[in-house]
């Protein structure tokens, strides 16, 4: 009987082979590398066509040992991988998620931002006196954006025509406007405030564009401009609920008014110099009584056409400020001016002695001594802007008068004296005065007349009174007084002007008149911050302040303020008392 046909490849085999080779091919790197895997790959591949039933068993268990092997080392590799390839899609997916909620994030920061700049950014309305007092106020609040009602631009029309300080501010405050305008296309979302240069505002012009009639809660005349205007802060109140909406206004009973409504009302206060008059430079500095022991090691002097100069070095030397006059009293007194300042050395000059009669001032001594530091600025060629500020008997118009007499007449260094001053009066108005220009300022000008009178007495006490009229004609001959209004385009070439009455100039006059001056003329501005008559003039915004503050520390300029009245006794008990 004929022994069956064996198969040429065992089914176990075969089985082995088809689920090995591709186990071989495609697993971790862990199970190639190992020595058993090897092993029974060789085998597998070398397995005979027909071998016996001992051997096959013998290779069936391998394979199947082997086959069981590599299905343990596949499987953790496997679920490595794919919990490698899980974990890196959660992270990707993470790391989109956390970019999408950064952006959404940065979105609404920025937003955010947004919202609180404009929130913060405060609405100022203004009053038609603060375009008229300061025509640049449309660019000093910064940041905050500014609105103007319709009945402010309707005043400013109504206050546009004459010759006078008021009018000329209206037309510039329109020409601004204009000149806003035409640099915006959409008038309607505002205007930005920078369009002309001014970097320093930054915020928008808005226009009343619609029907702003508001309910004050109280009965007000409806015709009347202030209570339009407040109707308006009103309504903006409603309008802008989460803005801060403020009232500017230099009229005090608008901003009570404002106030007692429920309104935000504020002084416009942009234009003051000084918050406080108290903080005004004087011009003097008392030294300690340990300065020498402080500052007089490695002491320079010299002399130098009739004065000593001092080089000194201590921790005082940087708080000086130039043309500021020192003093110390005591047993090794000290009166000096500063000429320089370098860190911690300052160099000191001595001054002149004009409480001396040898040193008179065209007859006129010093009595204390501020009077003293004052006509050493008054007599100095170098000093070209002298400003003194005191009471009233202080002596600050005679000194001028004195000094300019001298310098006039006798050194020949000015051609003559140009005085001037504000026609405001203290009571009612006289209505207009006949005459020429000169004839006009007369009246105005009674300070003059009476210093006059007292300088001339001493003059020829032995001479007639031809002689003494004559002199009186001649002094007058030299002196010239001119109206403000006429003073825009003349240049003062050699002269003394004296500006009586500064207190009253506005800081735009006063630019206007100092920016006259031509070579070698010296201008001499005085007043009393305490006597101001100019209507929404205060001490920190009166011009006299202001060129205080800004000429402080020039060297061609210098400052007194003069403490002690010197006209009579009853004068200062008045002014003490009263």
């Amino acid at each position: 009987m004929p022994l069956p046909k064996l198969p040429t490849k065992p089914a176990d085999t075969i089985d082995i082979g088809t689920i090995a080779t591709p186990k071989i091919k495609t697993a971790a790197p862990a199970a190639r590398s190992h020595p058993k895997a090897n092993a029974v790959k060789a085998t597998a591949v070398a397995a005979p066509a027909q071998p016996d039933k001992a051997t096959s068993s013998a290779s069936a268990k391998t394979a199947r040992k082997t086959a069981a092997q590599k299905t343990e080392a596949k499987v953790p590799a496997q679920t490595v991988a794919k919990t490698t390839t899980k974990t890196a899609t959660t992270k990707t997916a993470a790391v989109k998620t956390a970019a999408v909620k950064t952006a959404a994030t940065k979105k609404t920061t920025n937003q955010t931002k947004t919202t609180t700049a404009t929130e913060t950014r405060k609405l100022f309305v203004l009053d038609t006196n603060v375009l008229l007092h300061d025509p640049s106020s449309l660019f000093r609040f910064q940041e905050h954006d500014i609105f103007l009602p319709m009945m402010t631009l309707e005043e400013l029309d109504h206050h546009k025509k004459g010759m006078t300080e008021v009018a000329r501010n209206a037309r510039q405050v329109s020409r601004s406007l204009d000149a806003l305008a035409a640099e915006t296309s959409d008038i309607l979302h505002g205007m930005q405030l920078n369009a002309l240069g001014n970097k320093d505002a930054t915020g928008l012009l808005l226009f009343q564009t619609s029907n702003m009639e508001s309910d004050l809660g109280i009965s007000l005349p409806a015709g009347k401009a202030d209570n339009m205007i407040l109707s308006v802060v009103r309504s903006l109140q409603k309008q802008y609920a989460d803005r801060q909406v403020i009232l500017v206004s230099k009229d005090i009973n608008m901003r009570l008014k404002a106030r007692a409504l429920g309104m935000e009302a504020e002084d416009y206060l942009n234009d003051h110099s000084l918050e406080d008059s108290d903080l005004l430079y004087d011009g003097i500095m008392q030294l300690p009584s340990n300065f020498w022991a402080r500052h007089g090691k490695d002491v320079e002097s010299w002399m130098q056409g009739g004065t000593t100069y001092y080089k000194i070095k201590g921790p005082l030397c940087p708080e000086f400020i130039i043309n500021e006059f020192v003093y110390l009293e005591g047993d090794t007194p000290l009166y000096a001016q500063v000429k320089e300042v370098s860190g911690k050395t300052a160099v000191l000059a001595t001054l002149r002695d004009y409480t001396h009669k040898k040193n008179n001032v065209w007859g006129v001594t010093a009595r204390n001594r501020e009077q003293n530091f004052a006509l050493n600025l008054l007599m100095n060629p170098d000093c070209d802007f002298v400003s003194l500020l005191g009471q009233a008997g202080t002596g600050k118009t005679l000194l001028a008068l004195a000094s300019g007499l001298t310098q006039v007449l006798e050194t020949k260094r000015y051609t003559e004296i140009i005085m001037t001053r504000v026609t405001v009066p203290v009571g009612e108005d006289i209505g207009f005065l006949p005459g020429t220009e000169e004839e006009k300022m007369q009246p105005w000008m009674g300070a003059l007349e009476d210093n006059l009178e007292f300088l001339n007495s001493g003059i020829h006490a032995e001479a007639g009174d031809w002689d003494r009229s004559a002199s009186k004609e001649f002094i007058k001959s030299h002196i010239k007084v001119k109206s403000l209004n006429f003073m825009r385009g003349r240049t003062f070439l050699n002269k003394f002007v004296i500006i009586d009455e500064a207190q009253n100039l506005t800081p735009k006059q006063m630019k206007t008149l100092i920016t006259r001056a031509g070579p070698g003329t010296k201008i001499v501005c005085m007043g009393n911050i305490a006597q101001i008559d100019t209507p929404y003039l205060t001490e920190g915004s009166s011009g006299l302040t202001y060129v205080v503050d800004r000429f402080k520390g020039w060297t061609h300029s210098g400052h007194i303020t003069l403490q002690k009245g010197e006209r009579s006794r009853l004068a200062d008990y008045a002014s003490d008392a009263l």
